[in-house]
């Protein structure tokens, strides 16, 4: 007996697309297995072709002790019927299937087997992957993250959800070959996808299952799910009812929810690339097959696919595929219904209103173009479509419409006339014909594709959008003769298509044989030996002038040679949160230095734009050379996070570090994440931190968690506070003599009505910033659509995100929800908010000293403080009501005032004991320290001392 049977089918009858070369590769991943006792099972289907049974003899006579090959009775032509006689077949302690094309990983045999045999199980799963697009990139699908988060053993499936209620289970499992027949587990043979239903039914017939992180399966087809809808539907019905037989109808309903989102919206996606009359079959087998009810918790996008799908709107579900890709698209008229809600469209009334449109205005709102005629017309490109414009959109002026066709990746842009503008109440039809022949004259090179856009005027407002269509709409035989200016060798035909992204261009091409000898001798002149040397050498060329401006390149110069420069006195160099912002305490200190008159020249260092920086300040881009000439050659360095760690201090030059905040998350070498960090890797931010000479602190537990966090000795603490909270000393003072109004400029900047109170959201930073340096954008823990519903009228809602990361906020209603996020000083934000929302940011502490309303909404407090640590339990001594639900958190701001009042003598506490420094004077104090000429020569002394730190 072998310790894994691995059952491969060929020649089934819904076998989908198998092959000898599919088979092949099946066979030769189990071959390939580094657990050696392994056989691959091949089941042969007697109506197999004879390309695919000669490959199976053949890889059977190649390795006849771990490959054998399997006559079924001829009876047996299902996919269901060839794995029952696989699995009879069977003689390994556990048992896998394989659809024909799929590949183990090299050590999945090994990884199930250890899992099996150590827990016990019998049914052992793990991940697999599916091949998606064109290039057969592999690719998991996402859900797993969640499932397969941890390896672990379960007693049953019911506490793996997720096992029944997604997919989990067509493949990357095997089974204990003696569980399977004491439970009589079979494949339904009358079944097209039958591996659907067939593991859910294993995990509710076996015991103990055992979930592995490993990747077991690659290479697994996408189901086309425009042929086999009905299969599919019909073995999703069956594992519901299995599910309900089991008394567990939440999953089933769960799965009713996941069978939409995995099966019928990635239908309706597709719909753009399918032809028109296979639409129509499709939505036809919809409605015939798609009885239940369309689960209402769904995105409301994916309740309309759904819905038309279920109605069989072959149009509607051409346009709601439209509004998937792109949901900030107005791609319907919508209707207003009761309450005020937004209808997706009189046939459809789905709730939209969280999309928001009714909020957009013309001009500023993306509107959905069809394009719906797309021919030749007596030598002329015939374009006909229609606009959707909703009637709150609608302006009272007429229209004007002009069709342009601009060159993809340049300026050039060819505009042509619109005669024909109607609009009809929830839109406008134009048609329009284009002279393309005569008027759109390309260069010929490097422009050779051109985009369709239609300009929409109307009051003196314009909406631009690009025509969209499905695939099959240009006809094949639609050509125009071109003109290109560098002569018809460059191209003689303008060809129209639909793209990638489903909208209207057109393309220079080359149909006779002089443009063709053109373009063949042209790819040959770029291609032959000659022309691939001098390619291979501008690649080297460029890589080695990558490596000169590479970060690597530039602190390797600068810590050799440029650090040896002379310190140029007076020279600052200021930089807040790594130059993403003008703000924080470094500009407090800017702005004190130029208030005092101080002879000094300041620099600032900015990440990508300029836009806000003060303009009587030199200005550097982070990491150019600039940035680094300025760095060696400054007398201060000054900033609230850190410059690059790879950078050294020159010897003569003072590091102020004024930081960002108090800590309650702990920080530096508290860190779980430091601690298991190698010493190399420790030493590093040990000498970072060692380069500062100054470090700011605002109470004794700055000093009793950042100061020993990061192991500063005494005499490099200042105790003055941080002085970008001196605003909000002074704005307290200002509101408690004179009352709130009028509030800050601010207010006014950003549109928000005196009538309204202010409610500031900052959350902390959960995560990591995204790949190239972009800001990672995560969806907020707070529903603010659902705040802006139910507190709109009295409260505006600025969201202010880490400056790490972007926040993804939904339409409002205007004046509603504001994000502030980009704003450059938080300090202007605070004083201006009435209430603080927060979890466990640091921007508690500053907030406390305007001694205004703290609501913490924290519903992971337990799992962050035990997974991120922290240095004081929040719930004992937060300035405000500790929240862990949405409810309790509205519940609380409903009642804001009472809460204000119940809660401000901890809210005092929390102040006097986190902001004891923070007096009103930290910016005048830290200036007289460090910049002062009296301070300047005795700072030196001190640092002569401790060059190249």
């Amino acid at each position: 007996m072998t310790d894994f049977s691995c059952v491969i089918t060929a020649g089934g009858e819904n076998g989908g697309s198998e092959g000898p070369d599919t088979l092949r590769a099946s066979v030769a991943s189990v071959l390939g297995q580094s657990l050696r006792g392994s056989e691959a099972v091949v089941v042969l289907a007697a109506r197999a072709d004879a390309p695919t049974r000669t490959a199976a003899r053949a890889l059977a006579d190649s390795s006849p002790d771990r490959v054998r090959l399997i006559h079924p009775d001829p009876a047996a032509r299902t996919t269901g019927a060839l794995r029952n006689a696989g699995l009879d077949a069977a003689t390994g302690r556990y048992v896998l299937v394989l659809t024909p094309g799929e590949r183990l990983h090299r050590h999945a045999c090994r990884n199930l087997w250890q899992a099996g045999e150590r827990s016990r199980a019998d049914l052992v799963a793990g991940r697999w992957s599916r091949t998606v697009g064109e290039g057969g990139k592999e690719q998991e699908p996402p859900w797993q993250d969640e499932l397969y988060a941890r390896s672990r053993t379960v007693a049953r499936f019911a506490d793996a959800p997720g096992l029944v209620v997604r997919d989990a289970l067509v493949t990357g499992f095997c089974l204990r070959r003696e569980a399977a027949r004491r439970h009589g587990l079979r494949y339904e043979e009358d079944l097209a996808h039958g591996e659907i239903l067939f593991g859910p039914l294993a995990a509710a017939a076996v015991g103990r299952i055992t979930l592995v992180r490993r990747l077991i399966v690659t290479g697994r087809a996408v189901p086309d799910r425009a042929r086999d809808l009905a299969a599919l539907v019909e073995a999703h019905r069956r594992v519901a009812a299995t599910l309900d037989a089991h008394g567990l109808p939440a999953l089933s309903e769960e799965r009713e929810r996941a069978f939409v989102r995995d099966h019928l919206v990635p239908l309706a996606r597709s719909f753009p690339r399918l032809p028109a009359g296979r639409r129509t079959r499709v939505a036809a087998t919809a409605a015939r097959v798609l009885t239940a009810p369309v689960p209402q918790e769904l995105p409301p996008l994916e309740r309309v696919a759904a819905t038309l799908l279920a109605r069989g709107d072959a149009e509607g579900v051409l346009t709601a595929a439209y509004a998937l890709s792109r949901p900030a698209t107005v791609c319907a008229p919508g209707v207003m219904g009761e309450g005020g809600r937004v209808e997706w469209d009189e046939h459809c009334p789905v709730d939209v209103t969280e999309l928001g449109h009714q909020y957009r205005e013309f001009g500023g709102a993306r509107l959905m173009n069809r394009l719906t005629r797309c021919t030749a017309d007596e030598g002329r490109l015939l374009l006909e479509g229609r606009l959707v414009l909703p009637p709150h959109l609608a302006p009272d002026a007429p229209f004007t419409a002009t069709l342009e066709f601009r060159a993809r990746g340049g300026a050039r842009a060819v505009a042509f006339p619109v005669d024909d503008v109607r609009h009809d109440g929830n839109g406008v039809t134009w048609g329009a014909r284009a002279d393309v022949s005569r008027l759109l004259r390309p260069l010929g090179v490097r422009d050779t594709a051109w985009d369709a856009r239609l300009i929409v005027e109307a009051g003196g407002v314009r909406s631009v959008s690009d025509l969209f269509g499905p695939q099959d709409l240009v006809e094949g035989a639609v050509r125009f003769a071109a003109r290109p200016r560098l002569g018809r060798l460059a191209g003689d035909t303008w060809e129209p298509y639909i793209t990638l992204k489903d909208h209207l261009a057109l393309r220079l091409t080359a149909r006779r044989r002089p443009a063709r000898t053109t373009r063949r001798l042209v790819r040959y002149a770029t291609h032959f030996r000659p022309a691939r040397k001098a390619k291979l050498l501008a690649r080297a060329l460029r890589r080695r002038l990558d490596r000169y401006r590479s970060r690597g390149f530039k602190a390797t110069t600068y810590n050799t040679w440029l650090i040896r420069l002379p310190v140029r006195r007076g020279s600052v160099v200021f930089e807040s949160h790594m130059g993403r912002c003008y703000g924080d305490s470094p500009r407090a200190l800017h702005e004190e230095i130029r208030r005092q008159g101080l002879k000094l020249r300041p620099t600032w260092s900015y990440d990508t734009s300029r836009a806000g920086f003060p303009d009587d300040a030199r200005l550097v881009r982070r990491w150019s050379w600039r940035y680094l000439w300025a760095l060696a050659r400054a007398e201060f360095w000054v900033d609230n996070q850190g410059f690059p760690q790879h950078l050294r201090k020159p010897a003569r030059t003072t590091y102020l570090q004024t930081w960002h905040g108090s800590a309650y998350k702990r920080m530096g070498f508290d860190e779980t994440r430091v601690r298991l960090q190698n010493a190399p890797q420790r030493e590093r931010l040990q000498q970072a931190v060692h380069r500062f000479d100054h470090f700011l602190v605002r109470s004794e537990h700055d000093v009793a968690t950042l100061a020993r966090a990061y192991r500063l000795p005494e005499d490099r603490l200042l105790r003055t506070g941080y002085p970008r909270n001196d605003a909000l000393v002074a704005e307290r003072t200002r509101t408690e003599a004179e009352g709130r109004l009028p509030r800050p400029p601010l207010a006014g900047a950003l549109g928000i009505d005196d009538h309204k109170k202010v409610v500031l959201y900052a959350p902390t930073f959960r995560g990591g910033p995204a790949a190239g340096g972009k800001q990672a954008r995560r969806r907020l823990l707070l529903d603010v659509g659902e705040f802006a519903e139910r507190f709109g009228d009295t409260y505006t809602l600025l969201v202010r995100a880490h400056y790490l990361e972007a926040a993804r906020l939904p339409l409002c209603p205007p004046g509603t929800v504001i994000d502030v996020s980009r704003h450059h000083d938080v300090s202007e934000i605070l004083a201006l908010a009435d209430v603080l929302v927060t979890d466990y940011s640091s921007i508690m502490f500053d907030f406390a000293l305007l001694d205004r309303p703290v609501l913490l909404y924290a519903p992971d407090l337990d799992t962050y403080a035990a997974e991120r640590g922290s240095y004081f339990d929040l719930r004992e001594k937060a300035p405000g009501p500790v929240t862990a639900t949405q409810e309790e958190l509205f519940a609380e701001l409903a009642e804001v005032k009472k809460s204000d009042i119940r809660h401000a003598p901890q809210r005092a506490a929390f102040a006097a004991e986190f902001g004891a420094y923070d007096r009103g004077d930290a910016a005048r104090q830290v200036v007289s320290a460090v910049f002062s000429r009296q301070s300047a020569s005795r700072i030196t002394h001190h640092h002569d001392r401790g060059a190249g730190r």
